[in-house]
């Protein structure tokens, strides 16, 4: 009979604290938001601005702030969120102060294709538009007519943007009718015909290599072209 008084007793304190837990839980649900706090993740550089990303916080056309937490659905503002052009990826989410949390991500600009219609190309080679909140300092492509052919050209843009050598000093990419490829190079007159992009990365370092002796040398200024399309070889062409 002790043992069942006693086995009563402990399942009533765990029926109460689990009520007192549902009571709690909906009473903080049925609250709204504290506060808002949007923070951009990995940028100094904003390409969207915190006003603009506080102007997607709204529910059923109701600013979020004026939704009680439990009808408050976080899974979708943040598909709203990450689905502006300007947004890779956002996470949302509630604080133990019941304060809404916004982590943004942005896209990050490779290169600027300049055109009619200009636009950048992203880390992850898709297009991405410009920003009236920031303009990056990117390598500049032009020449590219067919944004098809965007997935081919990255692959020189982030060979470039990888490197620190030739981020520091290629400033240009040209891309001709005939789709063959130049490259434009910070503090000399010459053009750099890289041709098509087969064997790229021995390319790069074989121009890496002719720079850097013809800079030690004093004669950068005696070339107006440095052709890198034959196989293991850069060929150039003096000034008359």
């Amino acid at each position: 009979m002790h043992k069942y008084i006693l086995y009563t007793k402990g399942l009533v304190m765990i029926v109460i604290v689990i009520s007192l837990y549902i009571f709690s839980s909906i009473k903080s649900n049925s609250k709204l938001i504290k506060g808002i706090s949007i923070n951009f993740i990995g940028s100094n550089n904003l390409f969207i601005s915190k006003s603009k990303v506080d102007n997607l916080l709204t529910q059923n056309d109701e600013y979020i702030a004026c939704i009680s937490k439990d009808v408050l659905d976080l899974k979708a503002l943040e598909l709203k969120i990450s689905s502006n052009e300007m947004i890779e990826k956002s996470e949302v989410y509630i604080n133990i102060d019941g304060e809404l949390v916004i982590d943004v991500k942005q896209r990050k600009p490779y290169a600027r294709v300049i055109a009619n219609s200009s636009y950048y190309i992203d880390s992850n080679a898709k297009k991405m538009p410009l920003s009236l909140d920031h303009s990056a300092r990117v390598l500049l492509v032009y020449g590219l007519t067919n944004e098809s052919k965007i997935d081919k050209i990255f692959k020189l843009i982030k060979a470039i943007y990888d490197d620190e050598f030739l981020s520091l000093y290629v400033t240009d990419v040209l891309v001709a009718t005939n789709n063959e490829i130049s490259l434009k190079v910070r503090n000399v007159d010459f053009e750099v015909l890289v041709g098509d992009l087969n064997n790229l990365d021995q390319k790069m370092k074989n121009f890496k290599v002719f720079y850097q002796k013809a800079y030690k040398d004093g004669i950068l200024k005696n070339y107006k072209k440095v052709n890198l399309q034959y196989n293991n070889q850069v060929i150039c062409t003096k000034n008359i």
